[in-house]
């Protein structure tokens, strides 16, 4: 039986902040969405690499979802909410209201996106210290962690935002506060992008050695100086002027919130796989990874011990299920390169034509043209001669080299639909290939994995998902209900509502198995020479470089 007299009928509510909307459900205690919607939310690139948002426009996407999903049911059945977003961050006066983070001085756009790579110089003077905190962000940390954004602010906008300032805030924590009127930071945000120790806490050398000294100084109050595991209950709930703008009963209980991709891996890592032919049926759950793919892609695996893996950030111990330590390795860009690939081609406009005639995806109608010209092979045969390196936005993981580009190699003068759709699964490969590199450096450091465990929007792909079971070797299980991360996020509001002894028993309780697709073992030959390619294009690359930066 669940751990605090769970009521038949309860609900909760998870809300997700992507890079490109918000979304919300109402889900039920076995984890099944009832009801769900989304808004878009706006994004400004004042210039090259800087990507802003805007709190107050978040916030109110958040009101008009969640009113969405709760029209037509007892609100008083709803017993938590959970928040997840992307680690973007928030800065906020001393009254909490906006401050720019642009030099154009508009405070509407008070939030620097985590995709933004304004604060290069910074990131690296901050790795060239080679300070102790490093060694959990992989031994290199990345421009997308919050460190150089705000010795970026510091250096650049000291009078319009950086003296001003009474809080940064992560994405997901400025929800949570805003809920509940409670400043307290959820550990996953601060263990993951700000440095802080599970174990130890913040770390005074190193803020003091970057010459953000202004934290320590004042205690860390603005910044985070009291930390809750995810899915702990803040405060007294949900506070009445946050209940108007959701549409949500005042008082619900309200948890510490989670990174948008942590959330998924919340969302189905932890699922009952008992019956479906896996290997990880028979062990622990450290046997298994979750990868959360959409706008970017996360690769999340979970030790009883930590473990170190150079370019891959953590170990971060409780950062998304509690009493495991975290790596987390990634991909900077695989939703939105393989949109970038595709739009960008000659032969777009056709396809969104003949797509739109089929009422169709763009996507499912290259899916079904790349079954109509393969013939008699497998599909992932047609890039026998076209090979892609995906990094068009830099390494996060495992070579965490923000300086690499993306490379394509076997392109011909023809730039037909038959072309577009090659060089389309040629991306999508080459996504999965460096997953598979990621899962080597897991392994190599001592993970022991078996089995992929995909959510997020590039899962609901077919091909992307078989790419991956073929590249990798791995099956590959699909959750039930494909929005895992509002699961997960609901997950958080039904461990804070009391109504589960752990985060884990929600776990397992709410997240369970759809389908499995398996990998086409008699393609291995293949896929294992085309990585071999895969791997030659970075260290031409490098090669590249290097004569070009040669006497």
């Amino acid at each position: 039986m669940p751990g605090g007299g769970q009521e038949p009928g309860s609900y909760y509510v998870g809300v997700d902040v992507g890079t490109g909307s918000v979304r919300a459900a109402l889900v039920d205690q076995r984890g099944v969405l009832l009801a769900f919607a989304d808004q878009p939310i706006n994004q400004w690139e004042p210039q090259f690499n800087h990507h802003e948002q805007s709190s107050e426009d978040i916030w109110a996407a958040c009101g008009v979802v969640t009113k969405k999903v709760v029209q037509g049911i007892d609100v008083n059945r709803i017993r938590g909410l959970g928040f997840d977003a992307t680690c973007s961050l928030v800065v906020l006066d001393k009254q909490f209201r906006p401050l720019p983070v642009n030099h154009e001085g508009d405070s509407h756009r008070n939030i620097i996106m985590w995709l933004d790579h304004r604060a290069v110089s910074q990131v690296h003077r901050i790795n060239e210290t080679k300070h102790g905190v490093l060694q959990c962000v992989g031994g290199v940390m990345s421009v997308e962690m919050q460190a150089p954004k705000l010795l970026w602010l510091k250096e650049n906008l000291r009078e319009t935002c950086w003296d001003k300032a009474g809080h940064f805030f992560d994405l997901p924590d400025f929800l949570s506060w805003k809920a509940t009127g409670v400043t307290a930071r959820s550990l996953c945000s601060l263990v993951c992008k700000w440095t802080y120790s599970a174990e130890k806490g913040w770390d005074d050398s190193f803020w003091k050695l970057i010459g953000l000294e202004d934290f320590v100084a004042d205690n860390y109050s603005k910044i985070g100086n009291q930390v809750l595991p995810p899915g702990a209950s803040l405060g007294n709930g949900l506070t009445p002027e946050a209940a108007r703008d959701l549409g949500l009963p005042a008082g619900i209980a309200v948890a510490a919130s989670l990174i948008d991709a942590h959330a998924g891996g919340l969302g189905v890592i932890g699922a009952d796989v008992r019956g479906h032919g896996l290997a990880c049926e028979g062990q622990p759950v450290t046997s298994r990874l979750a990868v959360i793919c959409g706008t970017s892609s996360c690769h999340m695996g979970i030790s009883k011990d930590p473990i170190f893996v150079p370019g891959v950030w953590g170990p971060y111990f409780s950062a998304m299920v509690p009493g495991f330590w975290l790596n987390e390795g990634g991909q900077s860009v695989t939703g939105k390169l393989i949109d970038h690939v595709v739009r960008g081609h000659a032969a777009f406009p056709e396809l969104q034509a003949k797509a739109t005639a089929r009422c169709q995806s763009v996507y499912a109608y290259l899916n079904s043209h790349l079954d109509l010209i393969k013939k008699a092979r497998p599909v992932g045969f047609l890039t026998v001669d076209l090979h892609v390196w995906p990094d068009f936005h830099g390494n996060r993981s495992p070579l965490a080299d923000l300086t690499l580009k993306g490379m394509v190699t076997g392109l011909k003068l023809s730039q037909d639909l038959d072309d577009l759709a090659i060089l389309y699964l040629a991306t999508v490969q080459a996504i999965a290939f460096g997953t598979r590199l990621i899962i080597e450096a897991l392994e190599a450091a001592g993970h022991s994995l078996s089995t992929l465990f995909l959510c997020g929007g590039l899962s609901k792909n077919p091909l992307f998902v078989q790419m991956h079971a073929d590249i990798t070797g791995m099956p590959v299980v699909l959750s039930q209900e494909v929005e895992s991360v509002l699961v997960g996020a609901a997950i958080l509001g039904a461990c804070a509502s009391g109504d589960f002894a752990s985060v884990q028993e929600a776990m397992s309780r709410m997240s369970k198995v759809g389908k499995v697709v398996f990998p086409r073992l008699e393609d291995k030959r293949y896929y294992d020479k085309k990585y071999q390619v895969f791997l030659r294009l970075v260290e031409h690359q490098k090669e590249y470089a290097a004569i070009m930066k040669g006497d």
